[in-house]
């Protein structure tokens, strides 16, 4: 009998405190009572208004730059270093002396074989004459005419030899460290110095196959390289006319002005190629994207509710994604709150600051 009493308390003291809790909440909460039954709480959510706007579609790579022009020097003959005409780092224009190589030997046989070359004139010219009265054969003619042709023609050779003891630039430009000294003994297969022409300077990098058909020469480029602040501009003047199999990129080569000579030669470049522009592009921020499993949506505002919207998208970039279908200027899309928005959500409705 006292062990019913006891339940019976207990199940009277439960009772009492369900009811205590449901007026207090009641009153505590009266947004919630307000509701009555059948209603749901609105959800908040941030609407911006869909707007048009120009697109550039970049596309990104980094290449290296070259000098216009580079040639190496180096002697064509072998000689002694009689003297050096130029200075380390310095300009020189197209066609200065820069290395002379001893030709005292070769001037020695120039001499020599211009002698040769009289002696072998004035036979030719007394062989004739007797040739003229039958005096000689046509055969002894032809051996002095043959004589004389000769030593012309190695009085060339020698003059060739002659002028190769002197290197000069081929263009203008920049020569940089030299190797040897006045006094070394060269040949043909040692390195003298550099020789570039910097500006303009030449820009080389690589697209990916699938952009082949996009660019064009003439287009612009965007550059910088590392330690500079300053962004550069070039345009496209050449363009590989075969995709390379192993890396699967087009090579491309720029041109851009280095007068103030900032850009040095086997730099790296970071490069922004502007690859078309869109004029009335749709953008929407990527946090408003909802992917599904048969693509991709959004949610839009219509008479106050939440409503799912198919679209296809385009060009992404760092904060935005193109819609190329399923959105039109005009339209209020859900930016922030997706998560709590479902089909047919009422909504609690806050505009983007523009």
């Amino acid at each position: 009998m006292r062990f019913s009493r006891t339940i019976l308390y207990i199940g009277l003291v439960i009772v009492v405190l369900v009811l205590i809790k449901f007026l207090f909440l009641k009153k505590d909460n009266p947004a919630a009572a307000s509701q009555g039954p059948g209603k749901t709480q609105k959800i908040p959510v941030t609407v911006g208004i869909i707007r048009s706007s120009e697109l550039e579609n970049k596309l990104f790579a980094t290449g290296s730059m070259l000098s216009n022009e580079e040639v190496v020097l180096m002697p064509e003959i072998s000689g002694r270093i009689e003297k050096i005409y130029f200075r380390e780092g310095s300009r020189v224009n197209k066609g200065d002396m820069l290395v002379k190589i001893d030709d005292a030997d070769l001037q020695a046989q120039l001499k020599k074989l211009t002698l040769q070359q009289k002696l072998a004139e004035e036979s030719e010219g007394r062989h004739k004459k007797l040739l003229a009265v039958n005096g000689i054969s046509q055969e002894s003619y032809d051996i002095a005419l043959n004589q004389s042709n000769t030593m012309k023609a190695d009085i060339e050779l020698n003059t060739a030899h002659l002028s190769k003891t002197v290197i000069r630039a081929p263009f203008s430009g920049v020569i940089g460290l030299k190797n040897i000294s006045e006094g070394s003994y060269v040949s043909p297969d040692v390195r003298i110095a550099t020789l570039q022409q910097t500006d303009p300077i030449k820009i080389d990098f690589s697209i990916p196959e699938k952009y082949a058909t996009m660019v064009r020469v003439n287009d612009e480029i965007h550059f910088t390289v590392p330690g500079n602040d300053s962004t550069f501009k070039g345009n496209i003047y050449a363009i590989e006319p075969r995709i390379d199999p192993v890396t699967r990129t087009l090579p491309l080569r720029a041109m851009s002005n280095n007068r103030s000579g900032r850009l040095i030669p086997g730099s790296f470049a970071r490069i922004e190629l502007v690859m078309s522009k869109i004029k009335d592009a749709v953008m929407i921020p990527t946090q408003a994207l909802i992917p599904e499993l048969k693509g991709q949506m959004v949610f839009v505002v219509k008479d106050g509710k939440a409503a799912p919207v198919k679209v296809k998208t385009g060009i992404r970039t760092d904060t935005e994604i193109q819609v190329t279908d399923g959105l039109k200027q005009g339209d209020s899309l859900i930016v922030t709150g997706i998560m709590q928005v479902r089909p047919g959500s009422e909504l609690n409705i806050k505009m983007e600051q523009e």
